[in-house]
């Protein structure tokens, strides 16, 4: 099916009907997952799809219909609706379409040899990392292992002279299992995602951090409530970046519910930070050349050392802002509307050994699981319960659960003090390992 093709018949539906302005995104795609528990497939399931979603424009007015029936008089239809739509909603100047016709090269998004590896290897590698894992002393019990991928092609044209598209594909395994002593139990999971099957890590690998997490947290003892030192683990680095990317949402920003939202230009964090939103990074998870609207992406600094250098925008929060969009256009699929997201989104690396930083710490605690929210955007507050490893001297002296970690947006970017060389630039939201100098610890 030539979807270009059909992206633009529906544009040129639009003209004849009327439209001021008109856009069609259009998704294609496959989707595989497997699941394995003790060697034996559980599920497999295969599926494909597409659809399109239309935005048209009269009288300033914004409407917006989608449709996954590709037959010219449903296509007719999806535009009725839509203009209909537009004809009852409010006029808004700030509805408009962008016209920049440029697309950012972005290297190695697409695996072509996909598809075509045997379904045989994909559950060989399933059930591989499975079998590993439970081959390590300790580990008891199987939570079961996965195997995924998709391939998404989308097409974007507009009534300004746009006509873009890309392909791109994503793949990736995981494992869970249990480690069981008496009458405790403690989970570990770990899974890779790439662009490309053969950038996956070694099933070896997976297997022994997926038991690894799960042995490291038997026998935990209780701590006192405290003030400590708390080292964030780069899988918990959502706790910080979460609130922070919805912060910088140029839509929450003009609501005024963002506690960053009076900061641009000022120093927000400890000088040894730098945040980088990068929608051009080679096999980038989250990269692409375009956005959800067509603008071509780019690699800007949110922060640089310490300092805010500017929000998120689409083009209607743009225009409201009086800037321009930054690229950052996001769909959750072609029956929404454009919002604000990140792309590949992370706190630059530092200098620090991982195990410098434990060394370097007298007492407190490294940080592998939180639960919670995360910095609240609107108030900059965190409170989260934690569960990890406590440091006592600059050496792991046992695991702790149930304990609460609370601070400020402030106290917490401010307070980081040592950040490690260890970010993994394949997972879309990360960070290095971070130390905060001191923070309250909520335990008996």
């Amino acid at each position: 099916m030539d979807y270009r093709a059909i992206a633009e018949q529906v544009i040129k539906i639009c003209r004849k009907k009327g439209a001021d302005l008109a856009e069609a995104y259009l998704v294609s795609g496959r989707e595989l997952s497997l699941e394995v528990r003790n060697g034996q497939v559980e599920s497999i399931q295969e599926a494909s799809s597409y659809g399109l979603g239309l935005r048209v424009i009269s009288g300033q007015r914004l409407g917006f219909a989608y449709v996954n029936d590709f037959r010219t008089e449903s296509l007719e239809e999806t535009v009725n609706r839509a203009l209909n739509f537009a004809r009852i909603l409010t006029a808004d100047e700030n509805n408009v379409l962008p016209d920049d016709p440029g697309l950012t090269e972005v290297k190695g998004l697409y695996d072509p040899g996909l598809a075509a590896i045997p379904m045989e290897k994909k559950l060989a590698l399933a059930r591989e990392v499975e079998s590993l894992a439970l081959k390590v002393q300790g580990i008891s019990k199987s939570s079961g292992a996965s195997y995924g991928e998709s391939e998404t092609e989308i097409v974007l044209a507009s009534s300004l002279g746009l006509l873009k598209s890309y392909k791109s594909s994503g793949c990736g395994f995981g494992v869970g299992v249990i480690a069981e002593k008496g009458e405790q139990k403690s989970s570990g999971y770990e899974s890779c995602q790439r662009r490309f099957f053969s950038d996956l890590k070694p099933p070896a690998e997976i297997a022994s951090r997926a038991a690894e997490q799960a042995l490291m947290m038997l026998d935990p003892r209780p701590v006192k409530t405290q003030r400590a030192a708390v080292i964030l683990d780069p899988d918990v680095a959502y706790a910080i970046l979460g609130g922070i990317i919805q912060a910088i949402n140029g839509e929450r920003v003009l609501q005024g519910a963002s506690f960053l939202g009076q900061k641009l230009g000022q120093k927000i964090a400890s000088e040894l930070i730098t945040i980088i939103d990068d929608g051009t990074l080679e096999k980038g998870l989250a990269s692409a050349p375009f956005d959800g609207e067509g603008v071509p992406t780019q690699k800007r600094l949110v922060v640089d050392k310490g300092v805010l250098k500017g929000f998120l925008y689409n083009t209607y929060a743009a225009r409201r802002a009086g800037v321009k969009s930054t690229g950052n256009a996001s769909r959750g699929g072609f029956d929404r509307l454009p919002g604000i997201g990140p792309h590949n989104f992370y706190i630059a690396a530092g200098e620090a050994k991982p195990e410098d930083i434990i060394a370097a710490t007298d007492r407190g605690v490294l940080v592998k699981e939180i639960t919670g929210y995360g910095i609240n955007p609107v108030n900059g507050n965190f409170s989260g319960g934690a569960a990890g490893l406590w440091i006592e001297n600059g050496k792991i002296a046992f695991p702790v659960k149930g304990i609460t970690i609370a601070g400020t947006a402030d106290d917490m970017l401010n307070g980081i003090d040592l950040v490690g060389n260890d970010l993994d630039l394949n997972r879309s939201l990360t960070a290095p390992t971070l130390r905060l100098k001191s923070l309250q610890i909520g335990g008996e």
